[in-house]
């Protein structure tokens, strides 16, 4: 059973600005860089097998956008239908969200660094732990949105995508349901809507620059966005109080 805490007087909370959020994002971010490392491990392992089994090669499918110029024509190319293709992305789709209470596990070890807590391996599995249905639902969710806006030329994608920014967090520190996660992420960020829309594209664009290092730079740089979202939620909800679980079944 989870408890939580009174709030840690240690740690801090950027400012309510784009600047702020990804200057804050990126000092967490250094200090749990190896758990994210981790983290896009076990997520490269079991994409590997994906690949294997459906015989589709993703990552040269999306090492095209390396070349930003021709950036519409690479899009093309990317849905265009391929050997194994559709497989693998119901296949990759699954994965994303199975493995989307990692996402939640880094974002409460960002807190443990931010409150200089003891962090521990197994934090990173506190999703599979806490709330872990409603991780997955809301991950499902929120999925077939972004991927339904992603297929409609992109663009559509750019102005959804900010509006879950708060989802994770929320999902974590609040042990909210899905749907009061949605209801809770959407109305807060309509009306700062600037500053999330800011954030999720420079979040995102930092995320993906690992692609220009031939692919596999992306390994050190995905898992900037889930911090980000960490940093968003001090922002505008405060700091999180800190986590602890009493593992006495008997009471």
């Amino acid at each position: 059973m989870s408890e939580f805490n009174e709030f840690d007087q240690q740690g801090s909370a950027p400012e309510r600005s784009t600047s702020s959020i990804i200057s804050h994002a990126f000092e967490m971010y250094k200090g749990v860089f190896l758990y994210a490392l981790v983290m896009m491990i076990i997520y490269f392992i079991a994409d590997f097998v994906i690949q294997s089994i459906t015989g589709f090669g993703s990552w040269s499918n999306y090492s095209d956008f390396r070349d930003f110029e021709d950036f519409e024509d690479n899009y093309r190319s990317i849905l265009m239908p391929k050997p194994g293709m559709s497989l693998y992305y119901s296949f990759s789709g699954l994965l994303s969200i199975l493995l989307s209470p990692l996402y939640v596990g880094l974002i409460y070890i960002a807190n443990k660094f931010n409150t200089k807590a003891s962090i521990e391996f197994s934090d990173l599995f506190i999703g599979y732990r806490q709330n872990l249905g409603n991780i997955l639902l809301y991950s499902l969710i929120t999925n077939i949105i972004l991927w339904v806006s992603f297929a409609m030329c992109f663009i559509p994608f750019l102005f959804v995508y900010p509006l879950f920014f708060l989802g994770y967090p929320i999902l974590l520190f609040e042990n909210a349901n899905a749907m009061d996660a949605i209801s809770k992420t959407y109305n807060i960020v309509k009306d700062n809507y600037s500053i999330f829309w800011g954030t999720a594209i420079l979040g995102g664009l930092i995320t993906l620059s690992g692609i220009l290092l031939c692919c596999v730079g992306i390994i050190f740089t995905y898992p900037f966005v889930y911090i980000a979202m960490y940093s968003a939620y001090c922002a505008y909800l405060g700091k999180p109080r800190q986590i602890t679980y009493n593992n006495d079944t008997t009471k």
